[in-house]
């Protein structure tokens, strides 16, 4: 068995390993760029630069973008005082300030966080989780999502969507570079291997970049289920809510977050999508088997 913090720091430790990776990837992907073009350090300066705009613009809009496309309204606190009361206390426990509540009308039982940090943060649940679940439960998956404002997920995810879709672009023009047959000069002055190098980096770099994006997901989740089970002091609580999910995802009437897409998908507290349908390392989140299996054995 392992202690909240046990599995906190675990988690915490192969994030920041994972962003590692992620980091000298990045870099790796824009010096290589940089050389193709016959650049020096100002060209990775201005690369470094163009990201860092990209980021920007990804923080100060970002979350009101997830707000639209998921179709969430503002909850009305008459209508629903258990749900106020229930994240109002855990924030006041977490000792951040009160997040604004949202409701996404839909039947899958869900949850999710956003924001540009934890004084601008929002937390959006859906109708059918707040049928679904008990008190207890429900409280749960707040705890959960409330981890992830205090842990700052929202922006750590952030820079790994901003590194992979950087990633992303530079790995469209090195394709661009081969396939229209730029920079000859490179190939006849030895540039050759380069150029190969190139070519196979622009080929399977957004591959890997989305392998480390979903794998930091994954932990990300693992830190928050633990971290929301010490927050609330019953992790059966979060696993109890976890197998309803469960069960509902077996179910044949079970659908999909409507408004939800593969760039949103990996804020939610669990798969918005049919479980069966992405599996394994392509997963935006963990198997609830193991989440379930990691609470039931946590204390």
């Amino acid at each position: 068995m392992a202690s909240y913090f046990d599995e906190i720091a675990r988690n915490r430790i192969k994030s920041l390993l994972l962003m590692a990776v992620f980091t000298a990837f990045f870099t790796a992907i824009i010096y290589i760029f940089v050389l193709l073009l016959g650049g020096g350090l100002i060209a990775v300066g201005i690369g470094f630069a163009l990201v860092l705009v990209y980021a920007a613009v990804v923080y100060f809009i970002g979350d009101r973008a997830v707000l639209k496309f998921s179709k969430a309204k503002e909850a009305d606190r008459k209508a629903y005082p258990v749900l106020y009361d229930i994240v109002e206390g855990l924030a006041a426990a977490s000792q951040v300030p009160v997040p604004r509540i949202y409701i996404q009308d839909d039947p899958n039982p869900n949850a999710f966080a956003t924001g540009r940090n934890r004084k601008a943060s929002s937390i959006v649940v859906t109708r059918g989780l707040i049928s679904s679940m008990n008190k207890e439960e429900l409280e749960g998956v707040i705890a959960h999502e409330m981890s992830h404002i205090y842990n700052n997920d929202i922006q750590f995810m952030m820079i790994a969507v901003v590194f992979a879709g950087a990633i992303g672009l530079a790995s469209i023009f090195l394709r661009g570079i081969f396939w229209f047959g730029g920079f000859g000069n490179n190939r006849n002055s030895g540039g050759g291997m380069l150029f190969l190098v190139a070519l196979v980096v622009g080929v399977l770099a957004p591959i890997f970049a989305l392998l480390i994006r979903l794998a930091i997901s994954r932990r990300r989740e693992y830190m928050a289920d633990a971290n929301g089970a010490r927050l609330i002091r019953n992790p059966g609580a979060l696993a109890s809510a976890l197998k309803k999910i469960q069960q509902y995802d077996a179910s044949p009437k079970a659908t999909p977050v409507r408004s939800a897409n593969e760039m949103t998908a990996s804020l939610y507290f669990s798969n918005p999508f049919k479980a069966k349908s992405v599996m394994g390392i392509f997963s935006t989140h963990p198997p609830i088997e193991e989440r379930i299996s990691r609470l039931e054995h946590m204390y």
